[in-house]
């Protein structure tokens, strides 16, 4: 990681960019320096850096030093001591604010649609509904989207949250209640699809549901209690087919799962959920639903 980065991620943390030059060129020196030294290998201006190290002093994040009567230089914290301080300043703050946030809050009124246009921020907000889960959690997808998630989710599991996967393909490290999806083929899904859905609730209060195909992605996040019972159920449903499915000859449910009528009419409509998330997040060229195909075994 370059020092810039190293920059970037002390800002995100909470010192101002100064502050953070200041602190980087402290550490990278290894021994006490003057404000006027600081300045230059900073870029912190020189009208500024004595008020910006005065900063990290009071934050604990420097130490002054005496080198004789009119000499003073400064000390960088180790950055392991550093880095363990702002983790408990920054769960002390969490602490307070899960208790106070919550008496100033007043009840919603209106319900959030947050509409998501790629993989990364389709993720991300997996993450954080992963991440809010207390009592349950449902999550369904393909292993590329599912792996970056299973740090969270398997923390929320050893954590006592009820988790259950649906996984269409092979998870060697499965976390929860994983079902591999079993009774179509996740190439047979994918094209039933057109894309390969993630879903994630947490706790029946919020969801997020997309899709990924290729490099593209769309989904939407939401805590209106419709969607969110929809998209648990879907999750809910999927496991309970297997369930049933395994109580059953595999030759025989195979049979039945191919050729029953009722069951192919269903499955003929390869690609619209595809079609319908993409029009419905306002991806611009969405395609135009397919025309339902003539029934038969795929």
């Amino acid at each position: 990681m370059s020092q810039q980065s190293v920059i970037d991620e002390l800002q995100r943390l909470g010192m101002s960019g100064y502050e953070a030059k200041a602190y980087v060129a402290l550490v990278a020196a290894g021994t006490p320096l003057n404000g006027y030294e600081v300045a230059k290998r900073s870029g912190v201006p020189r009208s500024t850096v004595y008020e910006t190290l005065g900063k990290l002093v009071g934050r604990g994040a420097a130490y002054e030093v005496r080198a004789g009567e009119a000499s003073v230089g400064y000390l960088s914290l180790p950055p392991t001591a550093l880095l363990d301080r702002m983790r408990r300043e920054f769960d002390r703050s969490i602490d307070a604010l899960r208790s106070a946030l919550p008496e100033v809050a007043s009840p919603p009124q209106v319900r959030l649609v947050h509409s998501l246009s790629d993989r990364q921020s389709l993720l991300a907000r997996a993450e954080d509904v992963i991440a809010a889960a207390h009592t349950d959690l449902f999550v369904s997808g393909w292993p590329q989207e599912i792996a970056p998630l299973k740090p969270l989710v398997r923390r929320a599991s050893d954590e006592g949250v009820d988790v259950s996967v649906v996984s269409f393909g092979a998870d060697p490290e499965p976390v929860g209640n994983t079902i591999a999806h079993t009774f179509s083929q996740p190439e047979v899904v994918l094209e039933n699809l057109g894309c390969r859905l993630l879903v994630v609730s947490a706790d029946r209060e919020q969801a997020v549901i997309g899709g990924v195909v290729n490099g593209d992605a769309w989904g939407v996040f939401t805590d209106d209690p419709a969607v969110v019972l929809v998209a648990v159920e879907y999750v809910r449903h999927d496991i309970a087919m297997h369930l049933i499915a395994q109580k059953f000859d595999i030759a025989d449910f195979e049979q039945f799962w191919t050729s029953d009528p009722a069951i192919r009419r269903l499955r003929s409509d390869h690609g619209a959920p595809a079609a319908v998330l993409r029009r419905g997040s306002g991806s611009a060229g969405a395609p135009r639903r397919p025309k339902r195909r003539p029934s038969g075994p795929s």
